[in-house]
């Protein structure tokens, strides 16, 4: 047999040759070409809030941390705005400055403060505030909850009402004071202090009060020492009651005498110097 050899026909080679190009060119595009990564697409415009429900007191600001970013390409001036009810007060701050409005460059973020106070009279419970950063292209808002948990409130004065009284000079005067918690929560730790005229003292039985629950009314005697020569008059102490979160004052006015043993001596006095003048008169006068 005749040895017999196989050659690829032109045809063939050149569809084999174009197509290992093809081949080649194909692998070269797919990897010079950029491919998305993730996280490289363009960001929206978002308002957030580290914390969107917060309870505190009535008299307690709400504090909300809130983050503002501009995804929209270009500068734009974002207005502030709070949907609170009727008598809430809402403040914005950037910077510790108050604002109204900011302008904000395209892809930056500027953190927000917002503060929220309820009115003294609000009631306890849930109270949803919207607030919105709104812009020539976005509007974007934020649902916050301020949740009120109660009041802290204290009254000072007497059982009568009366804030007046006498005493004679270096004696003492028992005050009886009435507290009232008149706030929907207890008050706890409750520290009792006079501020009165120099060198008097006061005593107060007891003088710290652990706890007064709402409602409840707590009777306190304070006992004013007045110094020995004290000069009549009028005089002024003030009696103060406090926690850490609210304080409560009455002013009470002492009236201070003398007493009638310095009146007798005042007279004797009196009478002794006319009964010199009187002796001088009678023994030098005819002179």
């Amino acid at each position: 047999m005749s040895a017999q050899f196989c050659y690829p026909r032109p045809n063939d080679l050149r569809t084999c040759i174009f197509s290992l190009f093809s081949l080649f060119v194909f692998v070269i595009v797919f990897t010079l070409s950029p491919r998305a990564q993730p996280g490289n697409g363009k960001r929206k415009s978002v308002f957030t809030a580290r914390l969107m429900n917060i309870e505190a007191a009535v008299k307690d600001p709400f504090r909300y941390n809130t983050s503002l970013y501009n995804g929209s390409g270009h500068a734009q001036i974002y207005e502030l705005q709070a949907q609170a009810p009727d008598g809430w007060v809402t403040l914005f701050r950037t910077d510790g400055s108050q604002v109204a409005a900011l302008r904000l460059d395209s892809g930056k973020t500027q953190m927000i403060t917002i503060e929220i106070t309820a009115p003294p009279a609000t009631k306890p419970g849930k109270y949803s505030i919207p607030v919105s950063a709104v812009s020539g292209v976005d509007s974007l808002r934020l649902e916050l909850e301020a949740v009120v948990k109660g009041n802290y409130s204290l009254e000072l004065t007497t059982p009568s009402g009366r804030l007046s009284d006498e005493v004679t000079e270096g004696n003492s005067k028992q005050v009886r004071l009435t507290l009232k918690n008149s706030g929907t929560l207890p008050l706890d730790g409750l520290d009792l202090s006079a501020q009165s005229p120099a060198q008097w003292s006061v005593t107060f039985e007891p003088s710290k009060i652990e706890r007064l629950d709402p409602g409840q009314t707590l009777d306190v005697n304070a006992t004013i020492s007045v110094p020995d020569k004290t000069i009549a008059g009028d005089y002024v102490t003030t009696f103060t009651a406090r926690d850490s979160y609210t304080t409560a004052s009455a002013l009470f006015r002492m009236t201070v005498k003398t007493s009638l043993l310095s009146g007798w001596i005042g007279i004797l006095v009196i009478l002794l110097s006319l009964g010199i003048v009187y002796y001088l008169i009678r023994k030098y006068g005819r002179r």
